[in-house]
């Protein structure tokens, strides 16, 4: 029995956007920025996946900037702000951002930039009353992620932009783990920049787009062609983004009913796995991604057991989840996500995430958990050979 419960890593791309990815390759091929008949038909493809993207966030089709994924459009929007000062400034972000911001802005701060990073509580939200203390008169930009990809909390998005709105700082959230599972409009959404990504929401890998709202000015990263409205140079990938805009489409029809059905999964597994000692969920069980339930073992050791120990024992039992910390040149890392929640360098280390998608039925959320319980069972016998798992406190 294979089940696939990584989601959040990446989706499987629908028939669908294959499909048209395909009809791209062998009959739609030539280079977007050409003047001749086989340009024009690429370009229109390009530019009807453009409308399909607005289309799932409510935003105009000329706000949306072609990238090559998340990571680019995060990069996109926090440099292309930066290239407009000749003297650094003061931006403001999350702790428990992804590395394509929290990365990003490490190199601002070896060129002056002066970097605030709003803490959070346990469940890993962002205190709006922390944002208002920390703005400053020369911030210039704030990004705060919409859904943590590691602990599936949701922020309060809305709050946080009127905030920075107020203040007259620009507002960009990450909504890559967002889009196509919980409802998205800039038209409503005080946001000035928003980053998507093909892959989360079954499109193709390669592909991501950056929301730029009307009247923003950003500066490219990249030189060259000024394709993407002289935002991002290069050759568009035209089958990959093509394949977008059909799963950003589709994922605009189906996110309700899909959402409802992701919770129903999500709540059950939670109370599958509810009476299991020592594995505590994370992240907050009420604003919280719709598809995403993460844990940390109470009991981890960071050697014997520890989140990539329990990944690679589901991997053999047929089933893929991923763990809260990450392997850097062969080293187990605490998560940095988990520490800037709270929790213990050891506890960092046990970390779990389980993320559900259109494939995922009911049996397979109770063969997870009775092969979890099976496996947690197995390890915990190697450390405590007199206990079972459900006596391990006594």
């Amino acid at each position: 029995m294979q089940i696939y419960l990584d989601y959040s890593a990446t989706t499987p791309t629908r028939p669908e956007a294959i499909a048209k990815m395909q009809a791209v390759l062998t009959q739609e091929w030539g280079n977007p920025s050409s003047l001749h008949e086989w340009g024009n038909r690429a370009a229109l493809v390009v530019e009807t996946a453009r409308m399909q993207v607005a289309g799932l966030i409510n935003a105009v089709p000329e706000s949306i900037i072609f990238t090559s994924g998340g990571t680019e459009a995060d990069n996109l929007a926090i440099m292309g702000i930066v290239r407009n000062y000749a003297v650094p400034q003061h931006i403001i972000i999350s702790s428990v951002e992804h590395s394509a911001i929290s990365e990003t802005v490490q190199m601002l701060k070896m060129w002056g930039w002066k970097v605030t990073h709003l803490g959070v509580d346990s469940k890993g939200r962002v205190d709006p009353n922390d944002l208002k203390a920390a703005l400053r008169r020369n911030t210039v930009l704030v990004s705060v992620i919409y859904g943590q990809s590691e602990v599936g909390t949701v922020q309060p998005i809305e709050e946080l932009g009127k905030i920075a709105k107020t203040h007259g700082a620009l507002f960009h959230t990450d909504a890559v783990q967002v889009a196509g599972r919980l409802p998205l409009d800039v038209e409503t959404l005080p946001v000035d920049l928003l980053s998507l990504s093909s892959h989360k929401l079954y499109g193709p890998l390669g592909a991501g787009a950056l929301y730029v709202r009307p009247g923003v000015n950003i500066r490219p990263v990249l030189g060259g062609g000024g394709q993407e409205n002289g935002l991002r140079s290069g050759t568009q990938a035209t089958p990959a983004i093509a394949g977008f805009g059909v799963a950003a489409e589709l994922a605009a029809k189906e996110l309700e009913t899909e959402r409802v059905r992701l919770i129903e999964l999500r709540d059950r597994l939670f109370t599958n796995l509810a009476d299991v000692p020592g594995l505590i969920p994370t992240g907050d069980k009420i604003n919280r991604l719709p598809h995403h339930l993460s844990f940390f073992l109470e009991y981890a050791d960071g050697e014997k057991i520890s989140g990539k120990t329990l990944v690679r024992q589901l991997n053999l039992a047929g089933i893929g989840i991923s763990a809260g910390s990450a392997c850097h040149s062969g080293k187990l890392s605490p998560s940095p996500i988990l520490l800037a929640m709270g929790y213990s360098q050891t506890a960092a280390l046990g970390g779990i995430r389980l993320t559900l998608g259109k494939q995922t039925t009911a049996a397979d959320i109770d063969w997870t958990a009775m092969v979890l319980k099976q496996v947690l069972q197995r390890l915990l016998q190697d450390l405590y050979p007199s206990k079972s798992l459900f006596s391990i406190r006594e």
